[in-house]
């Protein structure tokens, strides 16, 4: 099993910045690709960013390109995600949520439980 802790999530003012990390622990071999996701009130969940462990590969949605960035640590059994986001816009509030899948995975199975991101 899998399980993810996000942290980072709160209050910002248009402009600023914030940075979410996700702790992942346990069965890291089935979490070699990972995502950020975010769900605003009123809209379907959306992928923001994503990475793969294999060859680096990362994909950003076009609304968030060139303002978040997306990186990870890695170490024997343990994985930190991370989602630096800067020139942050009152559209980018939502909960934000980590997940992980093994790549030959098509859906993310794994989840955390979301952190808030408010940007007024």
């Amino acid at each position: 099993d899998v399980q993810l802790v996000e942290s980072g999530g709160g209050s910002v003012q248009a402009g600023g910045s914030l940075r979410l990390s996700c702790a992942v622990s346990g069965n890291t071999y089935s979490s070699n690709c990972m995502g950020w996701h975010r769900q605003a009130p009123g809209k379907e969940r959306e992928l923001v960013s994503s990475i793969r462990s294999s060859d680096g590969n990362i994909q950003y949605g076009s609304s968030v390109k060139d303002r978040f960035t997306i990186s990870q640590e890695r170490a024997q059994n343990k994985i930190t995600l991370y989602l630096q986001m800067d020139s942050l816009k009152t559209e980018d509030t939502a909960v934000y949520y980590c997940a992980a899948r093994h790549c030959s995975e098509y859906k993310y199975n794994y989840w955390g439980q979301g952190t808030q991101v408010t940007v007024s």
